[in-house]
């Protein structure tokens, strides 16, 4: 059972149809009872860090969330600013992050965009596999997502970045480190790639 984690912060409705159409069992939390027997977590996020990891902290989801993640070694996937929470901080807040991942968030360098509109990083990009990682299967090559952030997941240890994009510097577009992966694109919004990728988590 795939249970998306629902704190108020990112698009529930577009993964639950996804996987509805995948005809996969979901279920969307709301409360701590109802991430009980979820074998996969989702968690969503859209807008400022700070205020999704106060949103998530509020919920009474985030104790459990983490207990399952960190010491059940349940898999979890962060999506866009829930990727970013995964890190232990961020320069877009004042919060700590959740800090499952040794990372921490920062914001692009503008003067290194050659774009006339150069923040937030809006839209299509390639996405590039650097290693062999069953979230990839089947976007080995010619994969495109859709991005919209300001802010990117820096690891500290290279090893935790899977697939890289580049906006003015190459960044790490999907994490992975044990059973926690992140992606900063929105697959809900990148058709079948997108797809792909939930289908992959899915069935790990």
């Amino acid at each position: 059972m795939i249970a998306i984690i629902d704190y108020g912060v990112g698009n529930i409705k577009a993964f639950s149809n996804i996987y509805k159409q995948l005809g996969l069992e979901v279920k969307v939390a709301k409360s701590a009872s109802d991430l009980d027997g979820a074998s996969k977590l989702i968690l969503p996020g859209v807008g400022h860090f700070d205020y999704a990891i106060q949103r998530f902290t509020d919920s009474g989801m985030r104790e459990t969330a983490h207990d399952m993640v960190v010491n059940h070694k349940i898999p979890v996937i962060g999506i866009c600013v829930g990727m970013q929470m995964l890190a232990k901080s961020s320069d877009e807040g004042k919060l700590p992050g959740l800090g499952w991942i040794d990372a921490t968030v920062k914001k692009f360098d503008a003067s290194l965009l050659h774009q006339k509109t150069r923040l937030p990083h809006m839209g299509w990009n390639d996405v590039s596999p650097i290693s062999i990682n069953p979230l990839l299967v089947g976007l080995e090559s010619d994969a495109r997502f859709y991005f919209l952030h300001s802010y990117y997941f820096a690891c500290n240890n290279p090893m935790d970045t899977i697939a890289t994009a580049n906006y003015g510097i190459e960044f790490s577009s999907i994490v992975n480190h044990e059973n926690i992966f992140g992606v900063q694109c929105h697959p809900e919004k990148s058709h079948h790639f997108g797809i792909q990728l939930l289908k992959n988590f899915a069935t790990l």
